[in-house]
């Protein structure tokens, strides 16, 4: 029998959302309530045309218009098949076997997995009412930390810290320590935090900021992420990804809808208004809902069983919320939000389960 070496054969592979069958309404992965931009679906099916080509190892068009929207230094921009390849790669290039990679108690769970495959420990600093805290953050560095992942606004919670508290983080940290921003939401956000304050740590060289296509701009099929980073950190990473990781029609979509900043932006504003009703109707029933800057809200029910209960009723009406379960929040449920129609049944389900 082939064995693989032992830290792998040892590890767990990445938990995905538990998707259900064809009848079922997932609101389990935080995908988009509404079809990407016209312009997006145009120009990567323009692309099609090109299908026996390798894609651009530089990603040259989709860099340009990261770079227009955002007014960095597109030299800096490097883009992987989602936020997750990135992720991976700088786990790998800045941390290996007796290193520590520092996140928070409800960080992305990938960070744990990417940490495992390097044999680096992965230690969780507490949150405070389900939102990050510097404080604790910078607590729980040691000698051993190479990098500090932060999520914000925080997946599963949806809570958000201000600028100001990650400009604290970062003035807080050792200097040979890695700060990775995860702003896979940020979007969702960006209309009460100014982006660049974030994006500007990276001067320093000691921080990265990372971003998706998948949510807000509806492209999570496409597989599509990018990141700011020094550029020195940059060279270092470039090493470790596939120099074609983003197909030909992928890059294309990606370039076009994040210049069309109208469609995004009306649909992180239909998306609010749905999220923010529906919490306070949740709210009404007698849960505990965060206040959301994302595409979704964690429920948060009396007890463990009660949790079950709501969601074997969401399941015989097919729908599926995602268990918090693996964050060690057994008494939540996230959903993702969809259509008003969805969310109605949604909160009907609820309603009688709770009854």
């Amino acid at each position: 029998m082939i064995r693989p070496v032992p830290h792998i054969g040892s590890m767990a592979a990445y938990a995905l959302a538990d998707l259900g069958d064809e009848d079922t309404i997932s609101l389990a992965q935080n995908e988009s309530a509404f079809p990407t931009s016209p312009a997006a679906i145009k120009a990567g099916r323009d692309a099609m045309s090109d299908l026996q080509l390798y894609p651009d190892p530089e990603w040259s068009d989709l860099r340009a218009a990261i770079a227009e929207v955002h007014n960095v230094d597109p030299t800096r921009v490097l883009c992987g098949a989602g936020s997750m390849e990135l992720i991976g790669c700088l786990i790998r290039a800045f941390s290996g076997r007796g290193d520590r990679v520092l996140g928070t108690d409800y960080g992305y769970a990938f960070v744990a997995s990417a940490s495992a495959q390097v044999q680096a420990d992965y230690v969780r600093a507490r949150e405070v009412d389900l939102t990050v805290s510097v404080d604790d953050i910078i607590v729980a560095v040691t000698p051993e930390t190479r990098i500090v992942f932060v999520c914000n606004p925080g997946n599963p919670t949806g809570t958000l810290i201000p600028n100001s508290e990650i400009l604290r983080l970062r003035d807080g940290l050792p200097a040979d320590v890695l700060l990775v921003v995860d702003q896979a939401y940020a979007e969702f956000a960006d209309q009460i935090h100014d982006p660049a304050e974030v994006f500007s740590l990276t001067d320093r060289g000691d921080t990265v900021v990372l971003r998706t296509f998948s949510k807000a701009y509806g492209l999570a099929a496409a597989r599509a992420g990018w990141g700011y980073f020094p550029s020195e950190i940059a060279t270092e990473l470039r090493k470790l990804l596939n120099p074609n990781n983003i197909s030909i029609a992928s890059q294309a979509a990606a370039a076009a809808a994040i210049r069309d900043q109208a469609h995004m932006q009306d649909v992180v504003a239909r998306t609010g208004e749905i999220r923010d009703r529906y919490a306070e109707e949740c709210r009404a029933l007698g849960l505990t809902v965060p206040q959301s800057h994302t595409n979704f809200v964690l429920l948060r029910f009396a007890s463990t069983q009660e949790a079950q209960r709501a969601d074997l009723a969401l399941r015989a009406d097919n729908l599926l919320m995602r268990g918090m379960g693996g964050y060690g929040l057994s008494d939540c449920l996230r959903a993702t939000i969809c259509e008003e129609a969805v969310m109605d049944r949604c909160l009907l389900a609820l309603k009688g389960a709770l009854a």
